[in-house]
């Protein structure tokens, strides 16, 4: 029984023997903080050799005897920011206060610049190396701002101060959460004189719009006058239109009545002036008849018979004239067969007929020339037996009295023309066609 009792006592020493062990070489890595064992070199992601290696929230155990532990802070920092005489773009100094919230880093690689520079020194001593840090960057932005914009726009003024201020706060190690600028002044008065200008401009702009609005409302007034001028206006044109509307009315109404009566008046003399019209055209067409049955048809009439007794005459000389040509034609034909003895032949044959015709026709007789023919000589071989000298010499004679026609000089151009070459002779000349019965006009 001891030995079993003396068994399990040094079991149990030995449990907490060893749990005091492990507690001691237990560090737990709460989430505002950071554990750094230093003591075991590690390689970084970009190559870099170092002789520590970071913890960051949960647990891990020491290495006895090869690593030593130090714990860094996470939490955030308060740093008062304040510059005096600050001169700003322009050459005007200000004075401004602010107030900037950081922290170390709690990510790597910006972690080790932090472990590097503040591991196991106070969080005072981190405040000031910031604060100091800030100050100079607040110095560089002031310089390229003029008062105007720090004073009109601070946001701006505090985000060209973080763009500045962070890649110091990086190689330190630190981060920048926010950065508030609280209070811009000056000592010269500057900033009070730009208040006291955009004062005045302002109560000039109220002055401007105070007047703008008195003008518009006097405008406005106006213009309310005017339209109810002009609404008057207008219905003084109507009513005046309306007026001479209905005197237009009025006076078309008569227009149409006069129209109307004279129109009558006109249709009227009109209707007269036609049935007059009628009774001259009566008259006329009366006036033309009687003077068509008492002139015309009697003139006409006298002229139809006129010209079928000159068409008559006309056909008649044409036809004679036709029958002469014909017979001479014959007796050409003649004589160029009979050669020299045709003219006598010729004389022998027709002279007694034609001489019996013309005597026929002559009764009362004028002798206008006397002709002395000697017969004495008929057989001394002048004439032939039984032609009549004396008689045929009468006959030419009388033909040449009452026709006018020179039958010896008439028979000797005949002669003459059949001796020389005469063409055949042409086929007899068809009778004369009877003459047309005159055509009344």
């Amino acid at each position: 029984m001891g030995a079993i009792a003396a068994v399990a006592l040094i079991v149990v020493l030995s449990l907490i023997a060893m749990m005091i062990i492990i507690k001691n070489m237990l560090y737990i890595c709460e989430p505002n903080e950071v554990l750094i064992f230093s003591g075991r070199k590690r390689r970084l992601a970009s190559g870099q050799l170092i002789g520590y290696r970071i913890i960051k929230g949960g647990r891990t155990l020491r290495i006895p005897l090869m690593e030593k532990v130090d714990r860094m802070d996470l939490t955030n920092m308060n740093v008062k920011v304040t510059t005096r005489g600050a001169f700003s773009r322009g050459g005007i100094p200000l004075n401004v206060e602010g107030v900037a919230n950081l922290k170390i880093a709690g990510h790597e690689p910006v972690l080790n610049n932090a472990i590097e520079r503040f591991l196991g020194k106070p969080r005072e001593e981190i405040i000031g190396i910031a604060k100091e840090t800030l100050e100079g960057n607040l110095r560089g932005v002031l310089s390229t701002l003029t008062p105007e914009q720090v004073n009109e726009d601070k946001v701006a003024f505090a985000e060209s101060l973080l763009t500045e201020a962070a890649h110091d706060m990086v190689r330190l190690g630190l981060q920048l959460d926010t950065l508030t600028i609280q209070n811009v002044a000056d000592e010269m008065g500057y900033l009070d004189s730009i208040g006291r200008q955009k004062n005045a401009a302002l109560q000039r702009d109220v002055a401007i719009a105070q007047a703008r609005a008195q003008a518009e409302a006097a405008i406005k007034d106006a213009e309310n006058k005017q339209n109810s001028t002009l609404a008057e206006i207008g219905a003084a044109i109507q009513i005046a239109q309306a007026e001479s509307a209905r005197r237009l009315a009025d006076t078309i109404s008569r227009k149409d009545a006069l129209v109307a009566e004279q129109q009558t008046e006109v249709n009227a003399l009109v209707a007269r002036a036609k049935a007059d019209l009628r009774v001259e055209q009566a008259r006329l067409e009366k006036l033309r008849m009687e003077l068509e049955a008492d002139v015309i048809q009697p003139a006409k009439a006298e002229m139809e018979a006129a010209v079928a007794a000159a068409r008559g005459q006309a056909a008649k000389v044409v036809e004679d004239g036709r029958a002469t040509i014909a017979v001479l034609n014959e007796i050409a034909a003649t004589w160029k067969k009979a050669g020299s003895s045709a003219r006598d032949v010729f004389l022998m044959q027709k002279l007694e007929s034609v001489l019996q015709t013309l005597l026929s026709t002559i009764r009362d007789v004028q002798v206008n020339r006397l002709t002395v023919v000697d017969t004495r000589n008929e057989g001394n071989g002048q004439g032939k037996p039984g032609f009549d000298i004396a008689k045929a010499t009468s006959t030419v004679e009388q033909v040449r009295a009452a026709l006018g026609v020179d039958l010896p000089r008439l028979l000797e151009k005949l002669g003459d023309r059949a001796t020389a070459a005469v063409p055949a002779p042409a086929p007899p000349s068809p009778p004369p066609a009877p003459p047309r019965p005159p055509r009344k006009a």
